[in-house]
């Protein structure tokens, strides 16, 4: 696994990548590589951050249980500026809304895959990066949803 970083408005991300795959995103500045895919990753945070990309084009491989996968599969489906709350998932998946907000928690690809649109039925829920729900706050700000946080 080779991994490159960047410096972005919520702190230094560092991907990952193996076998042909993003498969961590994180809140460090580590390096130990480069490769085509994460030039691709880094230039489409950088234009993420930018404003001037919605939807991430890189494949992922989220290591984890099905039911790990089923959930970032649900995250990565709302769009870029929505919304939408751990029942909904929940119900989408068939399971209760808790085990569904762990796999949000645990998900290694933050950003990428958008655990950030993901809230509570009466709050924001929680964030597992750097900086928790300020940062979450401040992807979502960055998104044009912060009108659903009022």
């Amino acid at each position: 696994m080779i991994s490159a970083s960047l410096e972005t408005p919520v702190g230094p991300l560092s991907v990952a990548e193996r076998d042909g795959a993003i498969v961590r995103l994180d809140w460090t500045a580590e390096a130990s590589g480069q490769s085509a895919l994460l030039t691709q990753a880094l230039d489409q945070l950088r234009a993420y951050f930018a404003g001037e990309l919605t939807v991430f084009d890189l494949p992922l491989q989220v290591d984890g249980s099905d039911f790990q996968r089923a959930v970032c599969d649900a995250m990565l489906a709302i769009p870029f500026g929505e919304t939408r709350t751990y029942g909904d998932i929940a119900k989408q998946l068939g399971a209760p809304p808790q085990p569904v907000g762990n796999a949000c928690g645990g998900n290694p690809i933050p950003v990428i895959i958008p655990c950030h649109r993901v809230l509570g039925a009466s709050g924001l829920g929680g964030f597992s990066g750097k900086g928790g729900v300020e940062t979450k706050v401040a992807l979502l700000k960055h998104e044009g949803a912060a009108s659903l946080l009022i």
